[in-house]
């Protein structure tokens, strides 16, 4: 079998009337690298239980290493455990290598940007495209000095972090909000305390889980205003045990499978109380004519009877990891889906508003984009080879459509090796739950 493509199995028709299907997924990624940052800032050991293990979470891992912490992985059992140093680093010096992982690339930069030393940081070809210069720039008003290898703003770059800096600065979040995380969880290791205004409103639901892990870590930021952050100096993370949610963005491949098939799928662990913002792509499906409902295991979603979804508009900048779900989804509505609220998707693994509207062309399907939105219009996918730009979410959001439309192939899987290693495996031992 050739590795390099993967025949999505066609089922729509031939599921033999099961119950409820229950699919479980990794251990969440933005959880898990927020985790283990801010383990290694803790005042002692932190054991991180359900943790992810994926090309991000690796790269992350083993730049705390190269930092000289003491850290320990049992992908087996999905523990890591930090010995954290209260927010001190061993070394002053360091060549870290941060792969594709854009949560590694920004919370390390931002927290060597505030410890003093010489920080030498490099990335994958894929990373040295994606946006970095904000965060930069707001390191530049804390005093840091950057030093760039290659093209301003981007990787690779080494940062000399200095003391005559701003106490008050300001960051542009329009195209990552992993820029204010970064500097919101460094910002307590800064020998002052710190007010840091938001340009932008882009993916504040990330900035809510960042600032409740930050609390269960015990730190707290202050929201002054609308748009200003302040981080008074002088506290610390404390070390525990912490459990790490499943990954409910990886739960919504199989949520999104359930509302085309007209099957039901639980998701054990994943709860409306989430930290994570992708909880709420559940109600966009439920508006779409899905079923909803949570046990004490977790959210169990039913498809409408054959998957007849309606269509929708829909603003995903809470959830737009899951603009890619939705538009793989939309050609089975009766209507045309629009999804707004998602203009800085250009800016991610790949520039995923142009890679939806060719990938749904190349299957047939009609697709007008927007300055911040796509519309797609319903129709049958014809066969065809979908191409996924080296990014994990085109490769696992474009398998949903084949298992209603037959003849459609995934080029490189394996990319999804980024957040979900064996997401097609998983996929497969549902088809056989389902078929028999």
């Amino acid at each position: 079998m050739d590795k390099n493509i993967y025949h999505v199995p066609y089922i729509y028709g031939k599921m033999d009337g099961r119950g409820t299907v229950s699919v479980r997924v990794p251990g969440s990624k933005s959880i898990t690298n927020r985790a283990l940052l801010l383990a290694m800032l803790a005042d002692g050991p932190c054991t991180l239980t359900g943790a992810l293990f994926s090309d991000d979470s690796r790269y992350l891992q083993q730049c705390i290493a190269d930092l000289g912490f003491e850290i320990e992985a049992d992908e087996e059992r999905a523990e890591v455990r930090v010995e954290g140093l209260g927010g001190r680093l061993p070394v002053r010096e360091a060549s870290l290598y941060v792969g594709s992982a854009g949560t590694a690339a920004r919370f390390l930069t931002a927290l060597l940007g505030l410890k003093k030393g010489a920080w030498h940081l490099d990335s994958s070809e894929q990373m040295k495209r994606r946006p970095m210069l904000p965060l930069l720039q707001s390191l530049q008003e804390l005093g840091t000095r950057v030093e760039y290898q290659g093209q301003e703003g981007h990787f690779p770059f080494t940062l000399y972090p200095g003391n005559n800096g701003r106490q008050d600065i300001a960051v542009n979040i329009e195209h990552s909000s992993q820029f204010l995380s970064a500097l919101l969880i460094a910002a307590c290791c800064a020998e002052r305390s710190l007010d840091i205004r938001v340009e932008g409103t882009h993916g504040m639901a990330y900035i809510d889980m960042t600032l409740r892990m930050m609390e269960q870590f015990g730190v707290k930021a202050e929201k002054r205003g609308g748009d200003c952050f302040h981080m008074e100096a002088g506290q610390s993370y404390r070390h525990q045990e912490y459990a790490i949610e499943p990954d409910v963005s990886a739960a919504c491949y199989f949520y999104g499978m359930a509302a085309i098939l007209g099957i039901e799928v639980l998701v054990p662990g994943v709860h409306f109380g989430s930290l994570q913002g992708d909880v709420q792509f559940l109600r966009i499906l439920e508006r779409m004519g899905c079923s909803l409902h949570e046990t004490a295991e977790g959210i169990a979603l039913k498809g409408p009877e054959n998957g007849r979804l309606r269509g929708v508009e829909a603003d995903m900048h809470a959830c737009s990891d899951q603009a890619i779900t939705l538009a793989a989804i939309a050609p089975f509505a009766d209507a045309p889906v629009t999804i707004t609220g998602i203009g800085h998707i250009r800016y991610q693994e790949s520039n995923r508003m142009e890679a939806i509207s060719t990938e749904l062309a190349r299957l047939g399907i009609r697709c007008e984009q927007g300055e911040d939105s796509l519309r797609i219009w319903p129709g049958r996918p014809v066969p065809g080879v979908v191409e996924t730009y080296d990014d994990h979410r085109m490769a696992m959001g474009f398998s949903l459509p084949g298992l209603r439309a037959e003849g459609i192939t995934i080029a490189d899987p394996g990319c999804c090796r980024k957040t979900f290693e064996n997401y097609f495996q998983v996929l497969d031992e549902v088809v056989r739950g389902v078929t028999g």
